[in-house]
């Protein structure tokens, strides 16, 4: 090959190649964000609309509705969902996969815009789901001073000192009192004046304000005119005239109490059972999260410093910290690369039994990785745990290619030929085999392009980083190998002892001749203390040697019952994978797990907040629970999506001791939640791939009641399958609400109308923010609105004056309405303008897809009324579409790699006979699973993937070889064949030996993260073992078969 004639002549050409490379990769290294995983982007989009306190039914007609039909027009609309829950609309729009979501983004703006929304409703907003998107630190603050205070500390001070930091994209308050100027007017007194609450609403705002009047010139100087009427305190606003009577006037301190106060509150936070101000920090999306996190902690430890007196003992407090699970994550991934790579070169060094050739081949480990280091910062793939674990995966491989190339230029030195002879000649025999090998390996890759879901943007990262990295190998195999090989010092000193003195060749020559014998006899040592492993070794060696060619003889002689043997293995273990599992993709075990709860609708948040108080309680006295973080009115947010502010909901946010108490703590933790009244929970850990719920059952249909019952029904269903906990219903539960039935004849004698009375009503009861008090930097909202005891009850309700003010008597509104109290529905769910029930459910112990299967058995014989359906999704629906898609890709990868062999071998036969590894690496995977007990998930379909181009390169050197000596030396077939497999056992078992060994530490699963990535790793060792074995006897046989030359 010209390639390996370049390296072998060019020498210094190429180690300033090399070293470029390095300089240039630890550049790049240096420079790489560091994340937890790729950046994965969702197709959804949820449009939320807020109403504040109206009803689902109005919400659903009103809202969700017209925006459903907004949206369902824009292009490439898979699904369009919505929820309609008291006060607010989401509205959430499945799109295909690929599609470019910032325009999406658009389009949907673009449709609302031409809505028709109600005036009262806010504008909605976009939210898009996605894990980047999540906090990468919670604070908690705990302090001597009230939660109102507390609050405006971390508005005033602490953000802007956040903001300002590099990386850091925005900062969020949660929880503590929000300060609010409220007005209480006592409406009694209003309706005696004749004086409407709207009044008081408008005059404050009327007199709020700072206004310019132009300028005035006097004489040869020009004024600006402004007249300055804000309030500039509490008691400017308790001045205001909102009215007269008899000309006398009245102020608003008259009829209502002006006082601070604060925002009627959604939302709680307590930490380890105290109640607290939550900091929420959010990071810019191409931010390195380990450095944005130090920086924090380095900001948070002045402020401390600063403002410790207002703090408590222990009152800043870090919730969570993704950058702590990201250093673990990231650093188990780079040990189990490491000790992988050690793995691989002592296994090396066994076979070679030499210090020099060992040396040669270990460098292209560091090289390759560097080099990778600099495709991923030039193509911009951050560091994270599916990039890393992809080095990891493929540190094994990174030597395939220099034991190939090292040991065919050694087998020419053992015959005698000089340095730079046996380096051309021997790199330039196998350089076709290596370069189609590691092309296979390649082009396996490409096809993960075409997988939808989760999976294809999960695994991208993964493919590049092999890819650039077996790339590289390649680089090294047919460039530094051969060049470094063909360096020979004696020859160095020699010739130069022969051309005479020359300067600065002799004294470096002889130094590292020096250092050579030195380090020649420090290996000598070691071998004299490493003699017993190096006397077993040889002799598992040397048997294997000894009989595979007898074994492959009595092979080649019963070609027919070797092949019959084979496919009475490869059924019987097919067979047994009946009984394997199915699953998207593991979870991730973090230490750490969250249980949403859920109390009748209609519980008000301080009863909620009382409930939890005393879970929390309990909760703590569980042995392995390290903290507990409470969100009481919320289910929490996720990926940047709307989080469900209900206030007979509440999130616990469990951080355990350590990853092994997990399964004890959640075992007493909901045994605790059984015994609790009224009380729905689910547990969960922290998602990042998946915002399903494992099991979800969809009944359609239009007649809510009808719907409950058919949902009540299924829920008996599913409580009789195994696995299956925390089993809820969208249709459960009801939503207190006082209806409100007009007298239409009465409110015409009234002259009044439906709609001014829901106005009066919502005033008097909600409050209307009428203006703000500014306050340096800071704008307060002050409300109108009732005094508490005019709307506490029913009753205070029922005697709310509702005629117009120039009514000669003050008419209540039960005298022109009829007033009831009844349970409407907590939610109504739509998909694809349908309604539906939703009965969601959690699996425990078992895998996802036997789980499906009963339940799919379970209710095929329910009956269904006319006009109502029933179908599966949440996770299940995304692994179809998933296994779906990785189906196609394996195929589409088998069917590149028959591409590649056969350019390489101009044979179309020859390939075909090498494609036969690939269903005998299924088989050993397939084992391998059996044993380790793994489910088949998306992690696997992508190790299948990746195998399918890694087994058949044992096979394309073994038949490379075969018709090497066929055309070169004349040998007859079979003659070719049993030399070539002599010749070819040892790399054979070297390659698969460092491959196997670079990937166990990844296989045992140990550390953090190691759940999405010991899958794949075990499909690989497995299916690479089993195929070297077979590869070695059954591709013999099959060419010989196939093969009809002598």
């Amino acid at each position: 090959m010209k390639l390996v004639d370049f390296s072998t002549r060019r020498r210094v050409t190429v180690a300033m190649l090399m070293v470029a490379i390095v300089v240039f990769g630890g550049v790049g290294f240096s420079r790489l964000a560091v994340n937890l995983l790729p950046d994965i982007t969702y197709p959804t989009i949820t449009v939320r609309t807020e109403y504040p306190g109206v009803a689902p039914l109005e919400i659903e007609r009103l809202v969700s509705e017209p925006a459903e039909g907004l949206v369902g027009v824009v292009s490439n609309v898979v699904r369009v969902n919505s929820i309609s829950r008291p006060g607010v609309s989401d509205v959430i729009v499945e799109f295909a996969w690929g599609t470019n979501m910032d325009f999406a983004s658009l389009d949907l703006r673009e449709k609302l815009d031409l809505g028709n929304l109600p005036r009262e409703a806010s504008q909605p907003i976009l939210l898009r789901f996605d894990p980047s998107l999540d906090p990468i630190m919670r604070v908690a603050l705990h302090g001597n001073v009230g939660l109102m205070e507390m609050r405006r500390m971390a508005e005033d001070r602490l953000r802007p000192q956040l903001e300002s930091l590099e990386g850091v994209a925005a900062v969020s308050i949660e929880g503590g009192l929000e300060e609010e100027i409220q007005v209480e007017v006592e409406v009694s007194r209003l309706d005696y004046l004749g004086i409407p609450i709207s009044q008081v609403t408008s005059r404050l705002s009327a007199e709020n304000v700072n206004l310019t009047g132009g300028t005035l010139k006097d004489g040869e100087a020009e004024f600006l005119v402004r007249t300055l009427n804000e309030f500039q305190g509490i008691d400017d606003i308790g001045e205001i005239i909102v009215g007269e009577i008899n000309s006398a006037p009245i102020k608003l301190s008259d009829v209502a109490r002006v006082f601070r106060g604060y925002k009627e509150r959604d939302l709680v936070t307590r930490i380890d059972g105290r109640e607290g101000v939550v900091v929420a920090v959010f990071k810019e999306g191409d931010a390195n999260t380990v450095k944005v996190s130090a920086a924090l902690h380095e900001r948070l430890d002045q402020f401390r410093k600063e403002n410790g007196s207002l703090f408590s003992e222990d009152g800043m407090q870090i919730v969570f910290d993704q950058a702590v699970f990201i250093g673990q994550a990231v650093d188990e991934v780079l040990n189990t690369a490491i000790i992988g790579g050690v793995l691989a070169v002592v296994i090396l060094f066994l076979f070679l039994r030499d210090l020099k050739s060992t040396s040669i081949i270990s460098l292209a480990i560091p090289i390759s990785v560097i080099a990778t280091f600099f495709l991923m910062f030039t193509s911009d793939v951050s560091l994270n745990i599916m990039s890393l674990g992809g080095l990891a995966l493929g540190v094994g491989m990174l030597v395939d290619n220099s034991i190939v190339v090292l040991e065919s230029i050694q087998r020419y030195r053992d015959q005698g030929l000089g340095v730079r002879d046996a380096a051309r000649r021997g790199a330039g025999e196998v350089g076709t085999a290596v370069v189609a090998s590691t092309m296979t390996t390649i082009c396996v890759f490409l096809p993960i392009v075409f997988v939808e879901g989760v999976a294809g943007q999960l695994f991208k990262d993964q493919a590049l980083t092999v890819t650039y990295s077996l790339i590289a190998s390649l680089i090294v195999a047919l460039m530094l190998i051969p060049m470094l090989s063909s360096l020979s010092v004696v020859d160095m000193v020699s010739k130069q002892s022969a051309e005479g003195p020359r300067r600065g060749i002799k004294g470096p020559a002889l130094l590292v001749r020096g250092l050579g014998q030195v380090i020649g006899g420090i290996g000598r040592v070691f071998s004299a203390l490493l003699w017993p492993v190096y006397r077993a070794f040889d002799g598992l060696y040397q048997a294997i040697a000894s009989v595979y060619p007898h074994l492959l003889r009595w092979a080649l002689n019963h070609r027919f019952v070797v092949v019959f043997a084979s496919l009475i293995l490869a059924a019987a273990v097919l067979f047994e994978a009946r009984d394997l599992g199915v699953e998207l993709i593991p979870e991730m075990s973090q230490g750490e797990f969250l249980v949403d709860l859920e109390w009748a609708a209609g519980t008000p948040l301080g009863q909620t907040t009382e409930s939890v108080q005393m879970l929390d309680k309990r909760i703590r006295t569980v042995q392995g629970i390290d903290m507990v973080f409470a969100l009481v009115g919320t289910s929490g947010q996720t990926g940047g999506s709307a989080s469900d502010k209900k206030e007979h909901t509440a999130q616990l946010h469990l951080k355990l001791s350590g990853v092994e108490y997990e399964e004890s703590v959640v075992s007493q933790v909901r045994s605790m939640l059984s015994d609790v009244p009224d009380l729905e929970y689910k547990f969960s850990r922290p998602s990042y791939f998946s915002f399903r719920t494992p099991i979800e059952v969809e009944i359609s249909g239009y007649n809510i009641g009808t719907l409950k019952l058919l949902a009540d029904e299924v829920m008996e269903h599913l409580r009789g399958i195994e696995g299956l906990t925390d089993i809820r219903s969208s249709a459960e539960g009801g939503q207190p609400e006082i209806q409100i039935f007009f007298d239409r004849l009465r409110l015409a004698e009234l002259g009044t109308t439906v709609q001014r009375i829901g106005e009066l009503l919502r005033n008097k009861l909600q409050g209307e923010v009428a203006t703000e008090l500014a306050r340096r930097d800071r704008k307060v909202d002050i409300r109108v609105r009732a005094l508490d005891r005019e709307r506490e009850t029913l009753d205070d309700l029922k005697r709310m004056v509702v005629s117009p003010a120039n009514y000669p008597v003050p008419v209540v509104l039960e005298n022109v309405a009829a007033v009831r109290a009844v349970d409407g529905p907590a939610e109504i769910r739509r998909i694809d303008q349908e309604r539906v029930a939703v009965i969601s459910a959690n699996i425990q112990g078992r895998d996802l897809g036997s789980v499906v299967a009963d339940i799919e058995s379970r209710l095929a014989d329910m009956a269904m009324p006319e006009g109502f359906g029933l179908s599966m999704g949440g996770q299940n629906e995304e692994m179809v579409r998933s296994f779906d898609s990785m189906k196609f890709a394996i195929s589409l990868a088998i069917f590149l790699v028959y591409l590649v062999m056969a350019s390489q071998f101009e044979s179309l036969l020859h390939p075909f006979v090498i494609m036969f590894t690939i269903p005998l690496g299924l088989v050993g995977s397939v084992s391998a699973l059996l044993i380790t007990g793994e489910t088949i998930n998306v992690v696997v379909l992508i190790g299948l993937i990746m195998l399918a181009g890694i087994v058949v390169n044992n096979a394309i050197v073994l038949i490379d070889y075969v018709n090497q000596l066929r055309r070169e030396s004349g040998m007859k077939k079979l003659e070719a064949v049993l030399r070539a497999g002599e010749l070819r056992l040892r790399p054979i078992l070297m390659t698969t030996s460092t491959t196997v060994l670079g990937l166990l530490p990844m296989a045992l699963g140990l550390g953090e993260g190691a759940e999405i990535r010991a899958p794949m790793a075990i499909t690989v060792i497995g299916g690479l073992i089993l195929s070297t074995m077979l590869t070695l006897i059954i591709i013999p046989v099959v060419y010989t078969v196939f093969d009809r030359g002598e």
